[in-house]
């Protein structure tokens, strides 16, 4: 793996920057995750519009915890949230509690985004405690999983507005 392109950019910087396209914008295939966000409303963001999916509000959440177990392994914690710590339950669905799910998720996205950024590469080599793959993979992983995610948004959307 290469360290350094030619601009100076490390592979952890690079990374990083894909972490912030994926949330924030710019993204090369479309609107990002908060792009999607932007106009979504507590009572769209709490809906199931579809039957047995888990709602844009959940999925939110989900990918703030996800974000944190990041941080959490590159800290070299050991962790794997299941059941209501993998996908939180929306307990109070109103306009204030849905603007602090989108401010607590960006916030911890950002602290991710922070972290990988000032990984040096050889760290990137490095086992994630209590799992066969290393910190490179977890991040593109993470990378992929708020796209795959901010997909689902994108068409949970589509279904909110279509009833």
């Amino acid at each position: 793996m290469a360290t350094r392109s030619e601009t100076g950019t490390n592979e952890a910087a690079r990374i990083a920057d894909q972490l912030r396209r994926a949330f924030d914008g710019s993204a090369w295939h479309g609107p990002s995750l908060l792009e999607l966000l932007a106009d979504i409303d507590a009572a769209t963001a709490a809906g199931e519009p579809l039957p047995n999916v888990h709602s844009i509000w959940e999925l939110v959440l989900h990918i703030a915890v996800w974000d944190a177990a990041a941080i959490a392994r590159i800290d070299g914690t050991k962790t794997q949230p299941t059941g209501d710590l993998n996908f939180p339950k929306v307990r109070l669905a109103t306009p204030a509690a849905w603007r602090k799910a989108i401010a607590n998720t960006k916030r911890t996205h950002d602290a991710l985004v922070r972290k990988v950024a000032a990984l040096p590469d050889s760290r990137l080599r490095t086992r994630c405690p209590g799992k066969r793959y290393d910190l490179y993979h977890l991040l593109h992983g993470v990378v992929q999983h708020e796209l795959y995610h901010a997909g689902q948004i994108a068409i949970l959307k589509k279904a909110a507005a279509a009833r």
